[in-house]
């Protein structure tokens, strides 16, 4: 694993006793009730000991990116602290899929939940499963929007994400609730 340079991320933890991380996740889906499924994996994950939902980005309506011929997405982003390695962090997001009937049956096709690591601390990780910074954030307005509301001044090395955000544009991406649409 290799650092870039992004911003301070060891913090006094909301989880007793333990040293955290901040890590950033994307948050999607189209079909079902893709807002309660995101909802439902927001609680699941922050029910977690080791880690803890610090900020939820609004709820944003988003065309399909990839595959278009299907339902427009929600698409949120969701800042944690967390106890765990990325590896480890990943492994629960991928169970809160699969806890929540996620189909893995085509790349970028419909989907009822996903959930991605998308930035964890300042670490650069680029092992078989894992890349981190995710890879192609920079290139999804879908991800940027929500992540840079959390995190406005957030850098991926030299390039700011509003900055890149403002190259790619918003176009048909729509915010249609603030950030408290996960809250029971």
């Amino acid at each position: 694993m290799r650092r870039f340079r992004a911003f301070s991320t060891m913090s006094r933890s909301p989880l007793p006793g333990r040293n955290s991380v901040h890590a950033y996740l994307g948050l999607g889906g189209n079909i079902g009730d893709p807002r309660a499924t995101m909802a439902e994996a927001l609680r699941i994950l922050d029910a977690d000991p080791e880690i803890a939902v610090e900020a939820v980005s609004s709820l944003y309506k988003t065309p399909p990116w990839g595959i278009t011929d299907q339902p427009d997405f929600l698409n949120a982003a969701a800042e944690v602290s967390t106890s765990l390695p990325p590896r480890e962090l990943l492994a629960r997001c991928l169970e809160t899929e699969k806890q929540l009937h996620r189909v893995r049956d085509r790349r970028w096709g419909p989907r009822s939940v996903d959930l991605d690591v998308l930035i964890f601390g300042d670490l650069e990780v680029d092992e078989p499963g894992l890349q981190l910074p995710h890879p192609r954030m920079m290139d999804r307005a879908f991800v940027l929007v929500p992540l840079v509301e959390l995190a406005p001044e957030l850098a991926i090395g030299d390039a700011r994400l509003d900055a890149r955000l403002a190259d790619l544009g918003r176009e048909g991406i729509d915010r249609i609730e603030g950030p408290d649409w996960w809250k029971a």
